[in-house]
């Protein structure tokens, strides 16, 4: 397989809600290119592009793959990109480097949440987009509905380019509106012939819609057409690509991918009127610029969009040519580390399978193993260039996790680090106030097969453990109390006394000392032993082992012995004035909160806002924004959101998104304080 040049390479990704048939039609499409020998993924064949254990074992893909496919004249780069909620970040990293997104919806389903919420993604991207309606062999296909529907939802740019011959059942072919006629395919066999009768009403009116949205990319055609002259097919050919590259067309295929019809159309059009890298395609950089994919800037720049870690082939890089050419041994310099980076070996892949290739020019793209490199590095001669990083979908889902033996606590670590390196959606951190080991994800199911992945590879086994939330304590009026340690054993004793006042601190304030001791109550150089005392019992807590904040110190009297007083016994002195003091002075348990934003279709704010109500939280404000969704701002308990990203995915059915912010400490309920406390006692007494 040699190296395309730039202008006869498609780079496009497959997009839409998970189970709709992506990977088929990518499977189709490398049947039918003679690229495999069967229809992977079909009748107990194996899929060529779905072939990571967890994949087969979950039938569903989880990771980028790419299908290099030649089709009349062009390769085609078909990234086939996972869309199940819990692994959408790599359909966001695929989407950056492609010039055309292909959403594939369902017949019977129609779009739902995942291909609305990627939908606007192309959007912001300024991507080329179509749409293949896939399985409309299905006895419940609706045609006319889906097409409807989608109309509905991303507005009316889109039209027909090849109609079923017949529904459901009857499928048996589909319909060109460009050129029109019939078409019919058995395997890699299609005939040609013209429309029925029965269907060409509808293909005439497909036609007229598809002429009247292409014209717009030429005003002299435009202007012909609104004079009532008739557009060539050769003059509507013409416009095609023009229109869907400057997206003032959408282009809408349909096609069932297990029946191999309609796939043929679809390459045929990608190839002849899809964008190139040069047409239609600029990577943003960090400051601000935009770099143009050029065949004829001889400065090799290239831009790392994923990593993977292959057990059997190692760390890959996947690369798109910006600018220039690249080959092996070719040493470049990453704009993030200045350090260089060797390309050792460049690779065109398909599936798990990798082919070397001497040289690749710009817009294509490939993969190169044993790079350091990370997702979203950009790689250059002189270093400087930069390009933006693409915007990922929240990671909310945190969740904590332990080694099932303690000794494999750093192994455990080591390996989820070098996976979050791999993938941007995830993040491992150990929180210091907790102890934990806390992993960021989109989703459960993310974990999940990170988990497993860790087994496998490292044999170290972890559990999922609760996420323990960072309480404070306070207080909540002025106490005092006298703390007085006196210890004699034989020999210099230990004696210290001094009394404490404590009052809080309504600024915001996390601790204050106050030195008020005069006449030489206690002597100076012991003063700093209670502030010390004072800090260790704060840290310590006063009524469920949380750290004591928000308080004011203030030691005005005491005493000493001239030989037994020391900073031991004032420190201990100290611990029991705090302890005394505090229990006077209200003590009440703070809980952190969150203020979260969530983006929901409106059907389902009702549901969203008593959900906050229920979590003891409250709605701050709601809005509509431009895309028409609701907006809903809450302030909640952040023990009450630990499970929010999968509650909210229940409640809206996948279409909900939320961010979330720290938003300070409030004082809890009393039964939840109460709760607390008893279960800081349990565990005193259990020895935990």
């Amino acid at each position: 397989m040699g190296a395309p040049k730039t202008g006869n390479v498609r780079n496009v990704v497959l997009v839409g809600q998970g189970g709709v048939g992506k990977t088929s039609l990518a499977e189709a499409m490398l049947h039918l290119s003679g690229k495999t020998a069967r229809l992977g993924g079909h009748d107990g064949t194996k899929p060529t592009l779905d072939y990571d254990a967890e994949e087969v074992k979950r039938s569903f893909s989880i990771s980028t793959a790419i299908a290099p496919i030649d089709w009349r004249g062009a390769r085609i780069n078909v990234l086939d990109a996972p869309c199940y909620p819990d692994f959408i970040g790599d359909a966001y990293a695929a989407m950056s480097v492609v010039e055309a997104a292909i959403f594939v919806v369902d017949a019977a389903a129609g779009p739902q949440s995942t291909t609305v919420k990627l939908w606007y993604a192309a959007e912001d991207l300024r991507m080329a987009r179509s749409v293949f309606i896939n399985r409309i062999d299905r006895p419940d296909a609706d045609y006319a509905s889906c097409l409807d529907q989608l109309k509905e939802r991303f507005g009316m740019r889109l039209g027909a380019v090849t109609l079923p011959l017949g529904v459901g059942e009857d499928f048996d072919g589909i319909i060109d509106v460009v050129r029109m006629k019939a078409r019919r395919c058995k395997g890699t066999q299609q005939s040609e012939f013209d429309i029925p009768e029965q269907y060409l009403a509808e293909a005439e009116a497909a036609h007229e819609t598809l002429t009247e949205l292409v014209a717009e990319a030429d005003d002299e055609l435009m202007e012909k057409y609104l004079e009532g002259e008739t557009l060539t097919v050769e003059e509507i050919e013409g416009l095609m690509g023009k229109a869907i590259a400057k997206r003032l067309f959408v282009p809408v295929f349909v096609g069932s991918c297990v029946q191999e019809q309609g796939v043929n159309s679809l390459m045929d059009d990608i190839a002849a009127y899809f964008p190139a890298p040069t047409d239609y395609g600029e990577m943003p950089l960090i400051d601000g610029d935009k770099l143009k994919i050029s065949s004829e800037d001889d400065r090799p720049v290239v831009f790392v969009f994923k990593t993977l870690n292959d057990p059997a082939q190692g760390r890959l890089s996947f690369i798109k040519v910006i600018t220039g050419t690249i080959e092996p041994g070719m040493e470049l310099i990453n704009a993030r580390t200045r350090k260089s980076e060797r390309l050792a070996h460049l690779n065109v892949m398909c599936g798990r399978e990798m082919t070397e290739v001497g040289h690749a020019y710009a817009g294509d793209i490939v993969v190169v193993a044993k790079m350091s490199a990370e997702t979203g590095d950009t790689l250059s001669v002189s270093g400087k260039v930069e390009a933006a990083a693409f915007a990922f979908p929240n990671s909310q889902y945190r969740i904590a996790i332990e080694a099932e033996n303690r000794s494999d606590e750093e192994k455990l670590y080591t390996f989820i680090d070098k996976a979050c390196q791999a993938d941007p959606t995830m993040h491992i951190e150990r929180d210091e106030e907790t102890g934990q080991t806390i992993i960021s994800a989109v989703g459960e199911a993310q974990v999940s097969v990170l988990l497993n992945r860790l087994e496998d590879r490292t044999k170290v086994e972890a559990h999922i453990v609760p996420l323990r939330i960072p309480y404070r304590e306070t207080i909540r009026r002025v106490a005092s109390a006298q703390g007085r340690h006196k210890k004699q054993t034989g020999g210099a004793g230990q004696f210290g006394d001094c009394y404490l006042r404590v009052e809080p601190l309504l600024d915001g304030t996390v601790y204050e000392f106050v030195d008020e001791v005069v006449g030489g109550r206690i002597p100076r150089a012991l003063i700093p032993a209670v502030d010390r005392g004072v800090q260790e019992t704060m840290k310590e807590g006063i009524i469920a082992g949380y750290p004591l904040t928000g308080i004011r110190v203030a030691c005005y009297d005491g005493s000493y012995h001239p030989v037994d007083s020391n900073e031991m016994a004032f420190r201990s002195a100290a611990r029991l004035a705090l302890k005394k003091a505090c229990a006077e002075a209200d003590p009440v348990i703070l809980e952190p909160m969150r203020s979260i934003t969530v983006t929901i279709p409106e059907s389902y704010a009702g549901a969203v806002m008593g959900d906050v109500s229920a979590s003891r939280g409250r709605v701050t404000g709601m809005e509509t924004n431009e895309r028409g969704d609701t907006v809903v701002s809450a302030v909640v308990p952040y023990a009450e959101l630990t499970d929010y990203a999968t509650r909210l995915r229940s409640l809206t059915r996948g279409n909900g998104d939320f961010s979330m912010e720290p938003a300070g400490y409030e004082q809890v309920p009393y039964d939840v304080q109460k709760h607390l406390v008893e279960f800081y006692e349990e565990s005193r007494t259990q020895g935990r």
